[in-house]
């Protein structure tokens, strides 16, 4: 059983941990052993690996960390047995380590200091590789290295690219340099992209696009090759179509990171943006983390995921977290019982106990979707609906008694049936389907170490924004221009969903099946119940409680309507 971010345990000690969880919770001890990771926290599960093992829990320790002790410490040794040291103090050597039934970390630490007692904290995976990320250095690569090199060679392709390690060739060492700072900075996304007198790449980091690094213009067709070399593609591969889709996977501190890959053509040339599929520092799960929602939303939601067969549809951006939320939602309906199937393009997150199916081009969908309804599945995940065939055998799944997750692009909730109609579905199939409409928002969360307080905002932006009165004597934070450290000096770091969802329920879907009901009365309709918060409202919260400021928020959501 896979339990605190990437350990895993074997039966018996997963029964232990579960026997002591349902001490606590006696609920969890009737329920299969898939649902406690899903129902309880990483600290909870590591509170009680602790008790068991009568040692601490840590869940913080990258301030605590001696710096010249840990460069003492081999980051390969330690990234394998996934431990840190601390501190030494006195005889005592503090050492904080995931998994406290392995005995290979305390092993070590005796070899390094055989005189010293070792102390041990139990500490989540992710915390010790951000340790351990502070002392791992990919090298860079010179500039005067890439202008060196020969443009008419070319190496052999990389079949384990590990971005931590050292290349001798100095495109490749370029590339795992390039991507090893993108997993190390949380970045989403890697653009190269060529212009007339330069080719530059960046960095997007919680949403927005950080600086710009040159690469030196004699290397756009090589570096090009290699990118294509990396997935298994000849570079003639440039010539024969204007978009290339593709993923590969590097190797980093142990952990495989999938990446999405797409290029285009250009007028100069090319734009290549690579997706990081990096969910070890994200714990995708409803009520949790960045998928903390209120309440009633996640009550709603409970109630929406119970019924038996329909359709919930996320809507938003590209980058709102549509995919990840959708993904939470099926790991709560993963059930032994239950056979789930999704299409996608691409895979994003694989789940245990699912059958992913990738499309390698639109021309697959009917036929994939077509042999998906001949394969007795309870459940469907599509990965979002872009025309009239999608929407139709979205419908008929439904229709049929299935019940399909899936998602599409509208700026508001009560916008889906809309978007529906208008690549041809009639009105009264999919308000006889759709069970919610789901619009979501990623909104970036202020640093804690750095952010400002301030007494109350500006009366013009209580006018602007349709707020209360009340918000130009609330205490709210916004942002250090200048940043700290922790954030690299952005004033932001990390994101949070927010979520905006409207049930539709057999008397609503009625109504806006004759017609008697828009869908803009039917959000109006939810918002005058007051159970159910706008994004906006969701939004607001966030402020309130000190985690966001305006600026963040009015980048995401329109704020300028009620």
């Amino acid at each position: 059983m896979n339990l605190s971010n990437g350990v895993e345990f074997n039966d018996v000690i997963t029964g232990v941990i579960i026997d002591k969880l349902s001490e606590y919770d006696p609920s969890l001890r009737d329920r299969p052993k898939e649902d406690v990771g899903r129902k309880c926290s990483n600290g909870r599960i590591l509170g009680a690996i602790a008790d068991i093992n009568s040692i601490p829990v840590f869940l913080k320790v990258k301030d605590f960390v001696e710096r010249t002790l840990l460069e003492q410490f081999d980051p390969q040794v330690m990234t394998r047995e996934m431990f840190v040291p601390l501190r030494l103090v006195d005889g005592q050597l503090f050492v904080a380590v995931a998994n406290p039934w392995d005995a290979v970390p305390e092993d070590i630490c005796y070899q390094k200091f055989p005189d010293c007692e070792v102390i041990r904290f139990v500490t989540p995976v992710a915390e010790i590789s951000k340790v351990i990320e502070s002392v791992s250095r990919t090298t860079a690569v010179s500039r005067s290295d890439l202008d060196a090199i020969e443009v008419d060679e070319m190496g052999e392709g990389v079949e384990d690219f590990n971005v931590t390690t050292s290349y001798d060739e100095p495109l490749t060492q370029f590339v795992a340099q390039m991507m090893s700072e993108a997993i190390k900075r949380r970045a989403s996304d890697v653009h190269i992209k060529c212009e007339k007198e330069r080719v530059h790449y960046s960095y997007r980091v919680d949403g927005d696009m950080g600086e710009k690094y040159d690469i030196p213009m004699k290397l756009r067709d090589r570096l090009d090759a290699f990118m294509l070399n990396l997935m298994g593609l000849a570079p003639e591969e440039r010539t024969k179509r204007p978009g290339i889709s593709g993923r590969f996977t590097v190797s980093y501190l142990r952990r495989a990171i999938d990446i999405r890959y797409e290029r285009h053509r250009t007028y100069r040339g090319y734009h290549i943006t690579m997706r990081i599929l990096d969910k070890s520092h994200f714990e995708a799960k409803l009520g949790m983390g960045s998928l903390a929602f209120d309440e009633s939303t996640l009550f709603e939601l409970e109630k929406v995921m119970s019924i038996p067969a329909g359709i919930i549809v996320m809507s938003g951006p590209t980058g709102s977290g549509k995919s990840t939320t959708l993904n939470a939602i099926l790991r709560e309906l993963n059930r032994p019982e239950d056979n789930i199937l999704t299409l996608e393009n691409p895979v994003e997150d694989e789940i245990a106990g699912v059958i992913h199916c990738d499309l390698r081009d639109s021309s697959e969908f009917k036929p994939m979707i077509t042999s998906f309804m001949r394969s007795d599945p309870d459940i469907i995940l599509m990965g979002e609906v872009r025309d009239h065939d999608s929407a139709e055998l979205a419908i008929e799944a439904a229709i049929t008694g299935h019940k399909v997750l899936t998602t599409i692009h509208t700026p508001r909730a009560s916008q889906i049936i809309e978007r529906f109609e208008q690549i041809g579905i009639e009105r009264w199939k999919i308000a006889q389907t759709l069970k919610a409409a789901c619009a979501q928002r990623l909104v970036k969360l202020l640093c804690p170490y750095c952010k400002i307080k301030k007494s109350g905002i500006p009366e013009r932006e209580v006018e602007k924004f349709n707020l209360d009165r009340v918000w130009t004597s609330t205490e709210c934070y916004v942002k250090n221009n200048d940043g700290c450290p922790e954030c690299q000096n952005r004033g932001y770091n990390g994101r949070a969903a927010i979520l905006e969802i409207i049930p539709v329920t057999p008397q609503w879907s009625d109504a806006l099946s004759k017609g008697t009901m828009s869908p803009y009365e039917l959000e109006i309709e939810v918002r005058k119940q007051g159970k159910l918060p706008s994004l906006k409202e969701s939004g607001l919260r966030l402020v309130s409680q000190g985690k966001t400021d305006f600026d963040a928020l009015r980048k995401v959501i329109d704020m300028t309507y009620e």
